[in-house]
């Protein structure tokens, strides 16, 4: 017999007005969908899809596995902000989110989230500093057939303000309109605090801790909840 399941759909990394960000799913994880987590992220089409194991009020954590079309990671930086973002909202806000990769620290305000992460943790990109935002606006997704790759250029060095964009083919990405693993990382990379505008026009704000971690957050809006049958 068919079974359905509910997706909640946010969008992370949105602008001031909560235009833009990056579409996330989160499911409820449940013997309906167990064993076929890939199945369903791959069928959804979101460039990450989060289900949601366990929730401990008690200890404020909860525990969470990440799917992209094409594979399960160990860490992803806006379904971890979104992750916090929803929960708090729905009035069951969490300290940590127990990943794979380890636990990351989460704060709430608002329609604020953040997250506090190490650079180990993410990807290896293929890393495209360029001249200008408009060479960066000029990339053609196609060109980029297997890696991750991530492309910037500043917009005001001084004020630490960057225009990017990341393609990750391995992940069944083409294009990923907003991307908190990258924002760690490239931030590590420069070693500054800084403010990127990433894809059609989401907002990424981060800055270094003193122990090497990242602190990378932004808004995330409800966008939809949908029900897809099995």
């Amino acid at each position: 017999m068919d079974e359905s399941i509910e997706v909640v759909v946010v969008r992370v990394f949105t602008d001031e007005r909560g235009g833009n960000g990056n579409e996330l799913g989160i499911v409820r994880s449940s013997p309906a969908t167990a064993q076929r987590e890939q199945a369903i992220a791959t069928a959804l089409g979101f460039s990450e899809t989060v289900f949601l194991d366990e929730v401990d009020e008690a200890d404020s954590t909860a525990e969470l596995r990440i799917f992209t079309p094409a594979r399960e990671l160990p860490f992803a930086g806006h379904p971890s902000v979104g992750t916090a973002w929803w929960l708090a909202d729905r009035r069951t806000p969490v300290g940590v989110l127990r990943e794979k990769a380890g636990d990351v620290t989460v704060e709430v305000d608002d329609d604020i989230a953040w997250i506090d992460a190490r650079p180990e943790w993410t990807p290896d990109f293929a890393w495209l500093p360029l001249a200008s935002p408009e060479d960066v606006d000029a990339l053609d997704p196609s060109a980029f057939t297997t890696g991750h790759h991530y492309a910037y250029a500043w917009i005001d060095e001084a004020e630490g303000r960057l225009r990017a964009r990341m393609f990750a083919p391995d992940m069944g990405i083409v294009e990923d309109e907003a991307t908190g693993a990258a924002a760690v990382s490239v931030t590590a990379r420069l070693g500054r605090a800084l403010r990127i505008s990433q894809g059609e026009g989401s907002e990424l704000t981060t800055v270094p801790l003193a122990d090497g971690r990242i602190r990378v957050g932004g808004r995330t809006v409800y966008d939809r909840t949908i029900d897809v049958t099995l």
